[in-house]
């Protein structure tokens, strides 16, 4: 294959969907992870019908499965094996409950997905990317990693995680031609936030109003553009918020009429 091949973990909705629009508009082959198959079906379809020609290979798994990423990365068509970019964008947030009545299985989906999910995914492809002499391992990690919240202190600190296990990659890659970028999101209206209220649709809503959230595109084209920067120009971290968010818990909100 001609074409740079990207794998995005947790492709099926927000901001994962998003890179997989951008990066199928921009020609890139692709890899998309996720862990319902027919969400999966369902965005292959509307990615070819809208860009004829486009090459994609389904990676159904759930990261939090080590024993499952394993085999189907093992069961790669030779042709698909040669990865340039990773997307390490599966994660969610449960709740917001004090760290002290919180749900200890909910904080296990939580750390199981954004944390070891991760580190799995990176263990398993990045060895690959330093044989072959190139590489971009991009990671969607928070502002909620900068510092902590109320009702969101397990949230924060695997975002924490995240930017630690970035900064840590980065280092131990240093004397290689791979990159490593740690995006930081702030307030993002996707289906993100439903899940983080349990599905309560007007809750998730609520959070946003009053301010013009991100959107699952422009944390896309954030990613697309630290993804085609030059070879020789890594973009170590990027934090990017709505104009009037200025941290994780101080933003200004418009009176509704």
């Amino acid at each position: 294959m001609d074409n740079k091949i990207v794998l995005i973990t947790g492709a099926t909705s927000g901001i994962g969907e998003a890179c997989a629009r951008k990066f199928a508009k921009e020609g890139w082959y692709l890899i998309l992870n996720a862990r319902n198959v027919s969400k999966l079906e369902k965005l292959i379809y509307e990615l070819k019908k809208e860009y004829p020609g486009l090459m994609t290979y389904p990676l159904l798994c759930d990261v939090r499965d080590r024993g499952q990423m394993k085999a189907v990365l093992d069961d790669l068509p030779s042709e698909w094996t040669g990865i340039d970019l990773l997307i390490n964008n599966a994660g969610l947030v449960i709740g917001v409950d004090k760290e002290f009545e919180g749900s200890l299985d909910e904080w296990d989906i939580m750390i199981d997905t954004n944390i070891k999910g991760l580190l799995a995914m990176t263990r398993l492809v990045v060895p690959g990317m330093i044989e072959r002499g190139r590489g971009h391992i991009i990671n969607i990690g928070s502002i909620a990693g900068d510092a902590a919240y109320p009702g969101g202190s397990v949230y924060c600190a695997t975002k924490a995680a995240v930017k630690a296990l970035s900064d840590g990659l980065r280092i131990d890659l240093v004397d290689t031609p791979l990159r490593v970028t740690n995006i930081k999101p702030g307030m993002v209206e996707t289906n993100f936030s439903v899940v983080r209220y349990r599905g309560d649709k007007e809750a998730a809503d609520n959070f946003y109003k009053g301010i013009r959230p991100l959107t699952g595109d422009d944390i896309a084209e954030t990613v697309y553009f630290a993804a085609s920067a030059p070879e020789h120009i890594q973009i170590a971290e990027v934090l990017l918020m709505p104009t009037n968010q200025a941290t994780g818990t101080i933003s200004y909100r418009k009176k509704q009429e």
